[in-house]
Parts: structure tokens; C-alpha cells; sequence
């Protein structure tokens, strides 16, 4: 079954899907600057576009660009900026 996902006022959506080894989402984040949580461990490749990411207690911000993967911890808040729209795909370690 897919799962439609809207955030931040519908500038970032995404689906839902149970892929061959762990639940994912695909989705799309319009230009601009966000802040996540996480309930469990994160692995997020940018399909096209790209992410700057502040990972929790840094001070530095991190490029991600197309076919990039970057990982984040559970049960943390993580800050992004899509520089561009940018498509991602995003693995939870359930």
C-alpha cells in the first residue's frame, strides 16, 4: 500500500513504500529550509537537486548532491535546505 505524505505546507511531499529490505519513502522538497525529526536511523540519497544538512550539534552545513547518501541518527532533529527542488529517497531502519 502507498502512503501519500504532505509537510511544511505542502512543500514537501512524499510516498510511502515497503521496499525489498526496509520501509522508504520517495518524495519532493520545493526550495527552501526545513527542520526533521527522526523516530529511528535515516539514510537519504538525493535523486536530483541538492541538500545542504545540518546534522544535530554541528555548526557546519553539508552538500548533497545527485546520487549523494548522507545518514542520521534516531530520535534527533536535523536541519536541511533544498537549494533547488530536489527529489529524494529516504530508507528507515525499523
Amino acid at each position: 500500500m502507498l502512503i501519500v505524505n504532505e509537510y511544511f505546507d505542502g512543500k514537501v511531499k512524499s510516498i510511502a513504500l515497503q521496499t525489498a529490505s526496509l520501509p522508504a519513502t520517495v518524495g519532493v522538497m520545493a526550495q527552501g529550509e526545513y527542520v526533521f525529526g527522526t523516530d529511528c536511523k535515516e539514510i537519504m540519497t538525493v535523486v536530483s537537486g541538492t541538500l545542504e544538512i545540518q546534522q544535530p550539534g554541528e555548526t557546519t552545513w553539508q552538500t548533497y548532491v545527485d546520487g549523494q547518501t548522507f545518514e542520521v541518527e534516531a530520535n534527533v532533529k536535523f536541519a536541511v535546505k533544498a537549494i533547488v527542488d530536489t527529489a529524494y529517497l529516504c530508507k528507515y531502519w525499523r
